[in-house]
């Protein structure tokens, strides 16, 4: 049976080699709990929603192309649903409906499993896990800087400077001036709008011979969309976002860049996305100001602003690879009980117990084994000490730590190994 395609198995370390959809289960767990300890420092709150969502949810808010992009199907009770193929609209629904439960602004962040039915490519597979980070209920510019900050901070958590990545800060509200001053107009078609979005937002993927015709078809000369990225000048509302990201410090992680517009319908003001210097990987992630959101949700009922963005988990680790950034594997055992008399078993078991109730992670052999055999299971293991019982000849029972890091050996009572196992480890620091 093999695995369905563009899905990844995550292995304890060390991963299988030749298999590229087999990852770390460990290098997971570093990147959600940094994602997660990053979002908690800057007063962030955990959400989750369901895996699955109603096809509406999705429709209502991308249309009905959207629906090719999805695993989508019809439940038991006749509705049609998806599994989420991102978070927003899910945070959307759940404000829309509990809003007046919470003070605002918002601040919450979830960490979801995300699925979408793509061709797989480099940096995109057909599920991912993904930091969402949102603000709900504050229009003020210096919230789009304040999640500006935390994208910036949580890549800086993964070791990644200015040199490493940059976050390309834009505006949808300059390019929607620009587009209507184009066309000489105030109100325009929204699909049409959205179609020159839609061009501005592949120009880097695009060969600039289909960019020129495209805009020609919509109207709008390609000399005065180059000269529009080439001016660059800020807006009042970036000029904010980018004078607070200054006061930060954070300066040499941002660059104004009207080429970001990202391609989503729902923006509608500063957008921006992160990227390797190099060039070398799709975007890191990417996000902007959606204050229309949860009112076209909520069918009118609530009308809140919004910002956020989303970090994917693929081609973050990608990064991180390249960059040398992947942490070595953590210890997963810090003591392994060792069973060499079979007649103290009961003894070892007690003091394993004793020691797993006071945090520490041990382990010991389920059966029969060589002595040899469980020593080398527990330098397998990364195990910083080893236990043994013996018994002397006048019937004493005594226990024999080893200290693998230090090399060195203590013989003591049963009842003091745990006192001599946390004096160690307190000395050496570890």
């Amino acid at each position: 049976m093999e695995r369905l395609p563009g899905f990844r198995d995550f292995y304890p370390d060390p991963v299988p080699s030749g298999d590229a959809l087999a990852w770390s289960a460990g290098l997971r767990q570093h990147i959600q709990a940094t994602w997660r300890r990053v979002a908690q420092r800057y007063g962030f709150v955990e959400y989750d929603g369901p895996p699955l969502e109603p096809l509406e949810l999705y429709t209502l808010k991308s249309g009905e192309e959207i629906v090719q992009q999805l695993y989508h199907f019809v439940d038991k009770g006749d509705r049609a649903v998806a599994l989420r193929p991102e978070m927003t609209p899910t945070l959307a629904r759940m404000v829309a409906s509990q809003e007046r439960h919470y003070k605002k602004p918002l601040k919450w962040f979830a960490i979801p499993q995300l699925f979408r039915y793509e061709r797989q490519q480099k940096g995109r597979l057909r599920e991912h896990f993904q930091f969402n980070a949102d603000i709900v209920g504050e229009s003020d510019p210096a919230a789009d800087a304040e999640i500006i900050a935390l994208l910036v901070d949580t890549l800086r958590a993964f070791g990644l400077g200015p040199a490493d990545v940059v976050v390309r800060i834009s505006s949808r509200q300059a390019w929607q001036a620009f587009y209507r001053q184009q066309l000489g107009r105030t109100e325009t078609d929204p699909a049409h709008e959205y179609a020159f979005y839609q061009v501005i937002d592949k120009l880097e993927r695009t060969p600039r011979e289909e960019t020129c015709r495209r805009l020609r078809e919509l109207g709008i000369a390609w000399e005065q969309v180059e000269a529009f990225l080439h001016q660059c000048s800020p807006t009042q509302e970036l000029q904010v976002v980018l004078n607070e990201l200054r006061d930060r410090g954070l300066q040499d992680f941002v660059q104004l860049d009207y080429r970001v517009i990202r391609g989503l319908a729902y923006y509608t003001g500063v957008v921006f996305e992160a990227f390797d210097r190099k060039g070398e990987f799709r975007a890191i992630a990417g996000g902007g100001r959606y204050d229309h959101l949860i009112h076209l949700v909520s069918g009118g009922r609530v009308d809140l602003p919004a910002l956020g963005f989303g970090m994917g988990d693929v081609v973050l680790t990608e990064l991180l690879k390249a960059r040398g950034l992947v942490p070595a594997p953590q210890l997963r055992l810090h003591v392994f009980c060792l069973v060499e008399e079979p007649s103290l078993r009961r003894e070892v078991l007690q003091l394993a117990q004793q020691l797993r109730d006071a945090g520490w992670a041990v382990d010991l052999p389920l059966g029969p084994e060589k002595p040899d055999k469980q020593f080398k299971r527990a330098r397998d293991a990364g195990a910083r000490f080893t236990v043994s019982l013996t018994r002397e000849a006048d019937g004493t029972k005594v226990a024999m730590v080893k200290d693998l890091q230090r090399r060195e050996q203590i013989r003591c009572a049963p009842m003091e190994v745990l006192r001599r196992i946390q004096d160690a480890t307190m000395s050496s620091g570890a």
